[in-house]
């Protein structure tokens, strides 16, 4: 099994559903405080017709309404210490197979997000992200499940994103770590943070160092952070999408809700970045690719106990022109407000990518149109 923790949100749900693909069990664990059963039915729907149409056998999917930091998880996870199951071993196999399975990788998505939410409320988010995340690790490694990848952010770059130039994975290390440069030379960058600009964005970075030394103390350990860039798109059968119960903050939601007539306007958060067209520069990425980057973290051989790598297209698009492309997709035109900026951004974040497509084997494949076009097939 792979344990999804945060199974039914935006990134989690999608994720769950590319684990299904590729044959994988999941346990998804969500506490629905942000999310709606109804996700976990549209989960098992598309992954039983993605069966169908390759002849293969539906893994196992369960669901559990869990808080991960509560008792009841220390429950779960000992009902699957000795979980058996009857299971065909392969499609040609014959039904009625009993054997032994058990968690073999957990993928941490469960954390509060809102970057203005956490300025407003910063015990909320230090209490829910750190120390939620310090008791689970502590139990997981009881129950001796120690392959782990972590739900990280390019917020932990901070101010190192406004120097124009894609963010490497070595701009951001917790120990010293040794790294290739531009020149072909080998090179050792120390810890260091620089700028954070938010409680969230410090949550992430406090997450991240307590998984790096956790495991340096045991390198029985291995663990993955991925640093997202900016999720957008939905599942293209239009089933699958974005659908949270809080009022959302991010771009495409807000887009959303302006097409479906909810809001009345976008508010464009800054127009007087240095950029192309005055507003803010984002590396804009399809969920489905962010959740194969998930996929590919689980199952690559790193050297090292904690690694950390970036999940973006490497390509560079503004606010504007996201809200173009998808004008262009549905058909109607977006009525925006030229707002100020907002505390806690930047004005260019871009992803350079090439540690992940070098050692993961993986990479973005979806366009900003694409992306446009499978939010517009949810929405509509």
């Amino acid at each position: 099994f792979i344990l999804v923790i945060g199974g039914l949100g935006y990134i989690g749900s999608h994720t769950s559903l590319e684990l299904l693909k590729a044959g994988h069990n999941v346990i998804i664990v969500d506490d629905l405080s942000n999310s709606f059963y109804s996700v976990f039915t549209r989960i098992r729907k598309l992954a039983e017709i993605h069966c169908g149409e390759t002849d293969s056998f539906m893994p196992m999917l369960h669901f559990h309404k869990v808080d991960y930091r509560s008792k009841s998880m220390r429950f779960l996870l000992e009902s699957y210490s000795d979980f058996v199951a009857t299971t065909p071993s392969s499609p040609r196999s014959s039904p009625g197979l009993k054997r032994q399975v058990r968690i073999a990788g957990v993928i941490h998505f469960a954390a509060y997000k809102s970057v203005s939410d956490s300025i407003a409320k910063p015990i909320q988010y230090y209490r829910n992200n750190v120390c939620g995340l310090v008791e689970l690790v502590e139990l997981l490694g009881k129950h001796n499940i120690r392959n782990f990848v972590f739900s990280s952010s390019a917020t932990v770059y901070g101010t190192k994103a406004d120097e124009g130039r894609p963010l490497k994975e070595e701009d951001l290390v917790h120990h010293p770590e040794s790294y290739i440069d531009d020149n072909g030379q080998e090179q050792v960058r120390m810890p260091i943070v620089t700028g954070l600009l938010s409680p969230y964005a410090r949550t992430k970075y406090f997450c991240e160092a307590i998984l790096a030394d956790i495991a340096l103390s045991d390198p029985a350990w291995r663990i993955v952070a991925l640093r997202y860039f900016n999720p957008i798109g939905c599942d293209p059968s239009g089933v699958l999408g974005e659908d949270p119960k809080g009022v959302p903050t991010n771009l495409f939601p807000v887009l959303t809700q302006v097409l479906t007539g909810q809001r009345k306007e976008l508010d464009i958060l800054g127009t007087d970045w240095d950029t192309r067209d005055g507003t803010a520069i984002r590396d804009f990425i399809h969920v489905s690719d962010l959740a194969r980057g998930h996929i590919a973290a689980l199952n690559t051989n790193i050297t090292e106990p904690f690694r950390a790598f970036n999940l973006g297209t490497g390509n560079g698009t503004t606010v504007q022109e996201a809200v173009d492309s998808l004008q262009e997709a549905s058909g109607q035109t977006i009525p925006v407000n030229m707002a100020p900026r907002r505390a806690g951004d930047v004005g260019m974040c871009v992803a350079a990518n090439q540690r992940a497509v070098k050692e993961l084997g993986w990479t973005a494949t979806e366009s900003m149109k694409q992306c446009a076009r499978d939010l517009w097939n949810f929405v509509s």
